[in-house]
C-alpha cells in the first residue's frame, strides 16, 4: 500500500502563503501544513486551521530567519551562520523550539508532527532538541529529510548532490529519534524539487512512489506584495507549486497509481 502525506511548509509566514496553502488544501491534494510560531501571519493561520479541520497541522520549527519568541533576538539568516552560534552556546535550540511549540499549543492547535525550517534538525544539537520536544509533548512524527532517489526531473545538480550527502547523516538521525520514541514516514520527497516542480513533475513523482508512507514537502502560495517584500527565495515558484497541487491531473495520477492521500494524524 502506498500512502502520501502532502505537507506545506511556512504556514503563518505571510498572508499570501496562508491563502495559497488553504487553496491547495480545499481545491487540491494538500493534506497537511506546518505552522511557523514566529511567522508574521501566525494568528491568521491559526484561524484558518480551525476553519479547515481536515488540514493536519504540525510545527515548522524555526532557528533561521525571524525573531526568537524567548527574548526577541533575530535568528541567524543561514545555516552557515547558525552553526557557530549554536556551537558557542549563544542559542539553545531546545529552549527556542520549545517556546514555539508552546505558542502553537496555547493558540488551540494540537500539532501532529514536527519539522524544521531549512532542515536544521539535521544538526546534532537541533535534532536532540526536536526529539526531546517530541517526547515531552507527545508529538511523535518528525520529518525525515532524505529524498528517495528519482532520476531526471527539474532539480539542479547541486541540490541533488546535497540531497545525496544528507544520506550520510541518516544512521544517527534515526538512532536519535528512536531514542526519544519518535517516528518518521517510510520515505520523503521534496527537497530536490523545492521551487522547481510543476504539474508534470508532481505526476511523475506520484507514479514512482515506493511502497509504504511518504511525505511530500511543498511550498504553495500566492506571489503578492507581502511575499515579494519578504526575505525568501521562494516567490513566483509558490504559485507554480500551487497550480500543480490543484491540477486535476494530480488527483487522477493518484487514482491511477493507487496511492492513498493521508495525514500524519491518520498514519
Amino acid at each position: 500500500m502506498r500512502r502520501l502525506v502532502v505537507n506545506a511548509d511556512d504556514f503563518g509566514y505571510t498572508h499570501d502563503v496562508n491563502d495559497g496553502i488553504i487553496a491547495a488544501h480545499r481545491e487540491g491534494i494538500l493534506t497537511a501544513a506546518t505552522l511557523m510560531a514566529n511567522g508574521h501571519a501566525f494568528d491568521r493561520a491559526v484561524a484558518l486551521a480551525k476553519d479547515n479541520p481536515g488540514l493536519d497541522v504540525g510545527c515548522h520549527l524555526v532557528l533561521i530567519g525571524g525573531a526568537s519568541l524567548v527574548d526577541g533576538r533575530a535568528y541567524p539568516n543561514s545555516i552557515r551562520q547558525l552553526i557557530p552560534e549554536i556551537t558557542a552556546g549563544r542559542w539553545n535550540p531546545y529552549v527556542e523550539l520549545r517556546a514555539q511549540v508552546e505558542r502553537i499549543l496555547a493558540a488551540g492547535i494540537a500539532p501532529t508532527h514536527l519539522d524544521t525550517h531549512k532542515h536544521t534538525h539535521l544538526l546534532p544539537k537541533v535534532l536532540d532538541a526536536v526529539g526531546r520536544i517530541g517526547q515531552e509533548f507527545g508529538i511523535r512524527w518528525v520529518r525525515r529529510p532524505f529524498d528517495f532517489p528519482l532520476s531526471g526531473g527539474p532539480a539542479p545538480l547541486t541540490r541533488r548532490l546535497i540531497s545525496r550527502a544528507f544520506g550520510f547523516l541518516r544512521p544517527r538521525f534515526h538512532e536519535v529519534l528512536t531514542r526519544y520514541g519518535c517516528r518518521t514516514t517510510d520515505h520523503f520527497a521534496g527537497f530536490e524539487l523545492t521551487g522547481e516542480f510543476q504539474a508534470g513533475d508532481l505526476i511523475r513523482l506520484i507514479e514512482h512512489l515506493p511502497e509504504g508512507s511518504t511525505e511530500f514537502m511543498c511550498h504553495p502560495g500566492y506571489c503578492r506584495a507581502e511575499l515579494r517584500a519578504s526575505p525568501t527565495r521562494l516567490k513566483e515558484s509558490r504559485e507554480r507549486e500551487l497550480a500543480a497541487l490543484i491540477d486535476p491531473r494530480a488527483r487522477e495520477a493518484l487514482d491511477r497509481a493507487d496511492v492513498s492521500l493521508t495525514r500524519y494524524g491518520d498514519l
